[in-house]
């Protein structure tokens, strides 16, 4: 077995940057993603967002290229959504690239507290620029 401590704060957007995700399907595709990550024997340790963009904090095996893991998750997340949370002709969808940053383990639970924070850091103005520039 081998040891590893990999931290990831990834962040990606809707498309268009549109307010997809609304208050009453928040939960169930966050939950569709913290499943999704489990499967994929990756750690999710937050998972946050707003109505058009979403972070994640997560540990990746380094078995596992972090442009798969990203895939695997936008890809099948929006699959989930539009045949699950939402089967209407307004379809959802993520849009393309998104960013990453690598975490130290002492910046992790800093990260963490971030991403569960996001709708209080965007009604007060207390973004972090860098992080959410990259969703744009």
């Amino acid at each position: 077995m081998s040891l590893w401590r990999l931290y990831y704060h990834i962040v990606w957007a809707t498309k268009e940057r549109l307010p997809l995700i609304t208050s009453d399907k928040e939960t169930a595709l966050y939950n569709y993603i913290i499943g999704k990550s489990n499967s994929l024997n990756c750690i999710l340790h937050a998972i946050g967002g707003t109505e058009d963009h979403i972070h994640l904090v997560v540990s990746i095996p380094p078995i596992m290229a972090i442009a798969e893991f990203v895939k695997k998750i936008k890809g099948s997340s929006s699959h989930h959504f539009n045949h699950n949370l939402c089967p209407t002709s307004e379809k959802f969808a993520w849009q393309e690239g998104y960013g990453i940053f690598s975490l130290r383990s002492k910046q992790l639970e800093q990260a963490i507290i971030y991403v569960q924070n996001q709708k209080t850091h965007h009604l007060k103005g207390t973004i972090n620029s860098h992080l959410e520039k990259v969703s744009a």
